[in-house]
């Protein structure tokens, strides 16, 4: 999502006015004596009863959010523990009182951090700043990590000779954000990928996984990924890999909001070219916005991705430098 500054100045409304210069009256009569009344002394712009707000940890993201989005946090960052309370209504004994997601705490105990309010931030945005409908998402995304046992699939070992050149993370792109690599055509055993859905998606979630916590969300909050379709034709799409790449694009959509920076389609034949823009009606246009479909060949390829990934971090099947993996 593009920035806006904030505001050049803050708006005037409800502050007290310029006290008026001092206007000569007649004498007053002098009061009876007696003890002077105490008199409290007025502070300006103070409200009655009101505890000062704490300033915002920012970082150079953090830097980047709109007065509108920091009104959205602070009521987010708010009802999110009551939020994980009503989820867990049916165990109260569950409920968490630390959370961590990509490698970032969220802090429940109201302690901010500028990498909270990043990864908050994702949640909201993909929802349009609703912190209803944001709260949601969070809530479920937690408990389908408990439920997936994400760390678990991060621990586990895999066939090398079934997945073991399916997905790389190699480099990063000019910005410093990690690229993923995902080849599905060449030598790839695809019925036997896709045979079991359950262990491809422990897979592809640990793979992602690995490449989240790569970010710091201090400066890098975001991924580049490319799919490299060579090979692949219209006889490689049976019922288990649509069944699996259903599956995977629910749960990215669902759980890993505003980590996509720039999706490439690349060796895609002519063919099937209208397979991937006919998803358009069922995607956001900020999400066809951060994807494009590139043809096949070194020159093609590097004319689309050299202007995003560096020549040295880009290897050379794709019209890079980088020696290729």
């Amino acid at each position: 999502m593009a920035s806006t500054d904030l505001p050049a100045a803050a708006a005037t409304a409800g502050q007290i006015p310029p006290v008026p210069a001092m206007i000569e009256t007649a004498p007053q009569p002098a009061p009876a004596e007696g003890p002077a009344p105490v008199v409290a002394e007025a502070k300006v712009g103070a409200q009655p009863n009101s505890v000062p707000e704490q300033p915002e940890p920012q970082n150079a993201l953090t830097q980047k959010f709109t007065e509108k989005e920091w009104a959205a946090l602070r009521d987010f960052r708010a009802t999110l523990p009551q939020l994980l309370k009503d989820s867990y209504a049916d165990e109260p004994s569950k409920v968490p009182t630390s959370v961590k997601l990509w490698g970032v705490e969220l802090n429940l105990d109201g302690v901010k951090t500028a990498k909270e309010s990043v990864v908050l931030m994702k949640f909201l945005r993909a929802r349009n700043l609703s912190v209803q409908e944001a709260g949601r998402m969070i809530v479920n995304t937690i408990r389908w990590r408990e439920e997936f046992k994400v760390d678990e699939a991060l621990q586990e070992q895999f066939p090398e000779e079934v997945f073991g050149s399916l997905g790389r993370i190699y480099g990063k792109d000019k910005g410093g954000r990690p690229v993923i690599y995902n080849m599905y055509g060449g030598n790839q055993d695809l019925k036997e990928i896709f045979r079991d859905t359950d262990r491809f998606m422990r897979w592809r979630v640990a793979l992602m996984e690995r490449s989240v916590l790569l970010l710091d969300f201090e400066t890098i909050d975001q991924t580049v990924q490319i799919h490299d379709y060579l090979g692949v034709g219209m006889g490689s799409r049976t019922p288990e890999s649509k069944r699996a790449v259903a599956e995977a694009t629910n749960v990215f959509q669902s759980h890993y909001p505003e980590l996509l920076y720039k999706k490439f389609f690349v060796n895609v034949p002519t063919i099937m070219s209208w397979l991937f823009w006919a998803f358009k009606a069922f995607l956001p246009a900020a999400t066809i916005a951060k994807m494009s479909v590139v043809g096949t060949g070194s020159h093609a390829i590097g004319k689309e991705l050299l202007p995003v990934i560096d020549k040295s971090e880009l290897p050379e099947r794709y019209g890079g430098e980088a020696k290729d993996f």
